[in-house]
């Protein structure tokens, strides 16, 4: 059989090849050509049973030749709109017929010598070369003198280009023996070949397909991982609330007695026995009533962050488990090749971010119609407006009262809005990524620095008469960022 680490045919093999389906070919004229790749044709030499000369000069997948038994539906819906080597086969050989079928001594180089005739009725004489040499495979049309008329690959080379005296590439064939492949259970060397490389591609397609949902996979879980630690981050950045409620209380409990050194104020701890004195960093330019009250403010903020963060932290992390389990089992499939398994994986309805890839209706039910839908580094989902109309649904129509809202100062563009619906405050990051798109989908989207304005969407409303687009801000702040586009 054909060593299966090189799917080139060997020197033998296509020798027997080429003594095997002489006696089929020759006297037959050349009819339809289906090209079934950009490197691969199947010719009909109106052979009985359904039979189609096959050659293939893809170099990956091993360059070869031989009969293939087909129905005319299965190669038409095969086959590649036609290139312009095939037209070239098609003017030339049309009609021509096959006098002479043979294979260069010691070389993977078989020609295909037709009689046609031209226009006028005279008989000329072409040359069909299928080079099945490895990298330097290709198919050539040659006329009565032996230059090139046309190939199926460019390749470049002496004797190897349109125009040139046609020269084999040099040689490629060792001195190693080879031996012809074995026919096993089938009636000619063309059905081994045939199931073999059917074989092989069947191979390479599944390999291919695993590859493509083993890669899948690993990016959800790459995904997952950047988000569960920023989101950790973000939990260490809010700090301990119960410490921060503590502090507060504590510089209300010394306001009389606290001794103040610059940055750092001493009080005394009256949650610790003995009541010691303890350092706390404070605001220079602050009293420590309101140092107390931004404690307290943290205190609020960092309780509530701690409780929303918790829950998309496990919401995260069952995802993942969803996801290595997917991988496990994907591995598993792998390993048993298991087309049917395969194929089973591959339709799974559900997978992906929250909850994973969803059905159809559902995808198409939360399109927002006229807008882009992105999705923070955090995992906010950012929506941009199209147009001037699209804008205003987006704003007055979609986004809620607390969703942030955002839009390049002075410069036509779209509405920008980050949807809140837990009301928490948006992170830095997701703002700065936010105000990058409405740089980006804005006329100042080629300026290396774009002022952005952005507030809450309570804060906007649409002036009488106003032209579509146009917004009245009561209350808003700005950033300066640079226009880019973020990973939808």
């Amino acid at each position: 059989m054909l060593n299966a680490d090189c799917y080139s045919m060997n020197d033998e093999t296509i020798k027997a090849i080429v003594e095997e389906i002489r006696p089929q070919l020759v006297g037959r004229a050349f009819g339809k050509v289906f090209q079934l790749s950009r490197t691969s044709l199947a010719v009909d030499f109106r052979l009985s049973d359904g039979l189609y000369l096959f050659i293939s000069v893809d170099p990956n997948s091993g360059p070869r030749l031989y009969l293939i038994q087909r129905r005319v539906r299965e190669l038409e819906k095969q086959s590649l709109q036609s290139a312009s080597f095939v037209l070239a086969l098609r003017k030339h050989l049309s009609g021509a017929v096959l006098v002479a079928l043979a294979k260069d001594e010691n070389d993977r180089i078989v020609r295909f010598s037709f009689n046609g005739r031209d226009a006028v009725g005279n008989v000329v004489e072409r040359t069909l070369v299928a080079q099945l040499t490895g990298r330097a495979a290709n198919l050539l049309l040659l006329n009565e003198h032996g230059y090139i008329i046309d190939t199926l690959r460019s390749l470049k080379g002496e004797g190897q280009e349109a125009g040139e005296r046609y020269a084999p590439p040099a040689q490629t064939v060792t001195r190693t023996a080879h031996t012809v492949m074995e026919r096993g259970a089938f009636d000619s060397l063309s059905e081994t070949a045939d199931n073999y490389y059917r074989e092989q591609e069947a191979k390479r397609e599944f390999d291919a397909r695993v590859a493509r949902e083993r890669s899948r996979l690993n990016k959800e879980i790459a995904q997952r991982v950047k988000l569960k630690r920023h989101l950790e981050g973000d939990l260490k950045a809010h700090g301990d609330a119960d410490e921060h409620k503590r502090i507060g209380d504590l510089l209300l409990a010394n306001l009389a007695t606290a001794e103040r050194r610059g940055p750092v104020v001493l009080i005394r701890d009256y949650y610790t026995e003995g009541a010691p004195l303890i350092e706390v960093e404070v605001d220079e330019n602050s009293s420590l009533q309101e140092e107390a009250e931004h404690r307290f403010t943290r205190y609020t903020k960092a309780r509530r962050a701690s409780r929303e963060i918790a829950e998309r932290l496990a919401g995260v992390e069952k995802e993942l488990e969803k996801l290595e389990a997917q991988r496990e089992k994907l591995e598993g499939i792998a390993h048993a090749r298991d087309t049917e398994a395969l194929d089973a994986f591959s339709a799974k309805p559900e997978r992906g971010v929250d909850g994973g890839r969803q059905s159809r209706k559902k995808q198409e039910a939360e399109r927002v119609p006229g807008a882009r839908r992105y999705t923070s580094t955090d995992g906010y989902e950012i929506l941009v407006g199209r147009a001037a109309r699209d804008n205003d649904n987006l704003t007055f129509r979609i986004a809620r009262p607390h969703d942030l809202w955002l839009h390049a100062a002075d410069y036509p563009g779209s509405h920008v809005v980050v949807r809140n619906p837990a009301r928490t405050e948006i992170p830095h990051r997701t703002l700065v990524e936010a105000a990058q798109l409405a740089a980006h989908f804005s006329q100042a989207r080629n300026d290396t620095k774009v002022t952005v304005h952005y507030t809450q969407r309570k804060f906007l409303s649409k002036p009488k008469g106003a032209a579509p687009g146009l917004v009245r801000m009561s209350s808003f702040r700005s950033i300066t960022v640079e226009p880019r586009l973020v990973n939808r």
